[in-house]
């Protein structure tokens, strides 16, 4: 009996070897074990018969157990197997552990295999060891049951992260490395994005001293559709901080003074830790001067002393101040500095009405845009001064108590208007340089403090001119005379053209009436056209007077001639007509015409008076032929008079209308 079951224990080994070949080997060996008998194998092992074991007991339904036992020990059996499903997370116990595997038995009828690469953050793992695991399949390809421990520790993981944002519980994680705008951290393996501004409540500017770090965390956000996870760091500290206010704002009181760490630097102020609570320092509260950026004075990290200007215990807002630890600088001013000091300092702002001069930090005084220069016709100060100009200026008024002080410049130099009278007489001559231009005429400056205008009907005797830009330009020198001088007011009337004669008195012997000039259109206008004639001088040609002997009209740049049909030396205006020229030649060739005829005529009325006397000496015969000769001399005679009559009438009616 002992020998039969040493055998069968043999042969359920040698079954368990054969179940380790693969392919073909097992298909073989499979078979042959098939085509042993158990005769075979009591001859192979020399099993000697044994009358106490019955071969043939499963045939006979093991012993014959009736039904109800039989039923009762099948239910036992089946009872040993646990009932697992596709996707469940279930507890296996480790059996055994090689290079490759770590082989489950999770109560199943056949155990699982895990890769041992799973179980890299478990390295003392042993035998007896229990462990949670993923059903991927109950049987593969080869009936093999597949778990997986990654797939369960990241489905618990993923479960546990959504409890946490459910029930806004802190959970703890490892920050992996860092990427772009904030931290990768793993959480129990499941990748979580912390956002550079989650991470504390100050700016970080080193995400990598956080890299490698174990820290506790709250999930603020996750997306189950990609299955992303957002923690935040910030909030835990916002919470203790929340706290932490209110006990600081509880204490707070004006005037205060409290030491703070420089947290943030902006355009308008800088952002004061005060040890759980920020505060404010605006830019006008750092210091007493003027600056540009806080940069110039404070720099990030940096501690020092603030007082409390003012809090809101609602809001929790702070205003600090910096300057207010220190007294004011007008307490410090120079007592020596009164009405008329000079001073120097610089200038920290330019404004469109004038500048402001520091003289020391925090004092300082406005130069008004009226006190800069003599000159009148200074607008932009910015022309005259710019920021970080070092000058001397002198003061004008003072008051200390309401802290204003007005300051000039152009007082540090002589007026120019005191000796004006002498050296800018009217007709005395002069060289200007041109400031700027009006529609009216021209500003120039004679000297620094000495402006003066030319007048637009100054500048040309002959040049029509509509803007001063068609005759000057800014930056240029003219020749000026002093045409009339107000010291009183300070102004300058001065002239160009004056420094020439006026030669409209030769225009007048030169471009006499009906008197014909060559002239080439400049410009053609609805009403007539600008003609420049010899001298330089322009005349006006209205629109009828510009037609041409063949009905078209004079177009711009053409030459031709025109004859003067009005001269005005007042107005400096000279109107010419071209048509006029053609019109008088035509009418010329009229009354020649007619002069011409009528001397004909005048020569036919002779010859019939020669024939009448002839007629006395003629004969009867002849006296009939003479008579019709006389007839047709007579009609002629009517008709020769008739026709330069009707020429006559239609000459003047054709002057009528041109006039018109």
């Amino acid at each position: 009996m002992a020998k039969k079951q040493e055998a069968e224990k043999e042969l359920k080994a040698k079954q368990a070897e054969l179940e380790t070949v693969t392919g073909a080997e097992k298909e073989t060996v499979e078979s042959e074990a098939d085509s042993i008998s158990i005769e075979d194998i009591k001859s192979q092992f020399n099993v000697a018969p044994d009358q106490d074991f019955d071969w043939d007991a499963d045939d006979k339904k093991f012993g014959n157990y009736s039904d109800t036992d039989r039923e009762k020990f099948e239910a036992l059996y089946d009872g040993t197997f646990s009932s697992i499903n596709k996707g469940e997370i279930i507890s296996g116990t480790v059996v055994s552990i090689n290079n490759k595997d770590v082989v489950l038995n999770i109560g199943f009828k056949s155990d699982g295999l895990v890769s041992v690469s799973e179980f890299r953050d478990m390295p003392e793992l042993k035998v007896g060891d229990v462990v949670e695991v993923f059903v991927e399949s109950q049987e593969d390809a080869n009936g093999q049951l597949v778990l997986s421990r990654k797939r369960a520790k990241t489905q618990k993981s993923w479960e546990r992260i959504n409890s946490a944002l459910d029930n806004d519980e802190i959970i703890t994680g490892f920050v992996k490395s860092r990427t772009k705008g904030g931290l990768i951290v793993d959480i129990m393996g499941v990748e979580a994005f912390l956002p550079g501004s989650q991470i504390d409540i100050k700016p970080i500017r080193d995400y990598d001293v956080y890299v490698g770090k174990t820290m506790e965390f709250k999930v603020v956000k996750i997306n189950h559709e990609f299955k992303n996870v957002v923690v935040s760091h910030k909030v835990l500290i916002e919470d203790d901080l929340e706290n932490q206010k209110t006990e600081i704002v509880a204490k707070l009181e004006k005037g205060q003074v409290l030491e703070g760490t420089v947290k943030n630097i902006t355009d308008f102020g800088v952002f004061i830790d005060l040890g759980g609570v920020d505060g404010l320092l605006h830019i006008t509260d750092i210091s007493w001067g003027r600056i540009e950026h806080p940069r110039e004075v404070l720099a990030l990290d940096q501690k020092i002393n603030v007082v409390v200007l003012d809090f809101d215990d609602e809001k929790k807002r702070i205003a600090l101040g910096l300057k207010q630890l220190t007294p004011h600088p007008w307490q410090s001013l120079d007592e020596n500095i009164q009405v008329g000091s000079k001073v120097k300092g610089k200038i920290v702002t330019v404004a469109d009405y004038g500048a402001f001069l520091e003289i020391i930090p925090g004092v300082e005084g406005l130069i008004h845009v009226s006190e800069m220069s003599w000159s009148q016709n200074l607008r932009n100060p910015q022309e005259f001064l710019k920021v970080g100009d070092e000058v001397e200026a002198q003061v004008l008024t003072l008051d200390r108590e309401e802290r204003k002080m007005s300051l000039g410049i152009k007082q540090l130099t002589p007026d120019p208007w005191q000796n004006a009278g002498e050296k800018y007489a009217v007709g005395t001559q002069h060289v200007a340089t041109v400031k700027n231009m009006t529609n009216f005429g021209v500003f120039v400056e004679l000297e620094d403090g000495i402006d003066g205008l030319i007048h637009i009907s100054d500048l040309s005797w002959s040049k029509k001119i509509n803007h001063p830009n068609e005759f000057t330009k800014v930056g240029e020198k003219l020749d000026v005379v002093v045409l009339e001088l107000d010291i009183e007011n300070r102004k300058l009337s001065l002239g160009h053209k004056q420094l020439e004669e006026n030669p409209w008195d030769t225009f007048e012997t030169v471009f006499t009436i009906d008197s014909i000039h060559e002239g080439t259109v400049i410009k053609v206008t609805d009403k007539g056209a600008i003609v420049a004639l010899p001298y330089g001088v322009e005349g006006f040609c209205p629109t009828k007077h510009l037609v041409k002997e063949d009905g078209k009209s004079i177009k711009a740049e053409e030459t031709a001639e025109f004859k003067i049909i009005e001269f005005n030396k007042e107005n400096k205006r000279i109107v010419i007509s071209h048509s006029r020229i053609w019109e008088e030649a035509r009418a010329d060739a009229r009354v020649q015409d007619f002069e011409n005829r009528k001397k004909e005529a005048k020569t036919a009325s002779n010859a019939v008076k020669k024939v009448k006397e002839s007629v006395e000496k003629s004969t009867l015969g002849d006296l009939s032929v003479l008579a019709q000769l006389k007839e047709q001399m007579e009609g002629a005679e009517s008709k020769a008079a008739k026709k330069p009559a009707a020429k006559k009438a239609e000459s003047e009616a054709t002057e009528s209308e041109d006039e018109a």
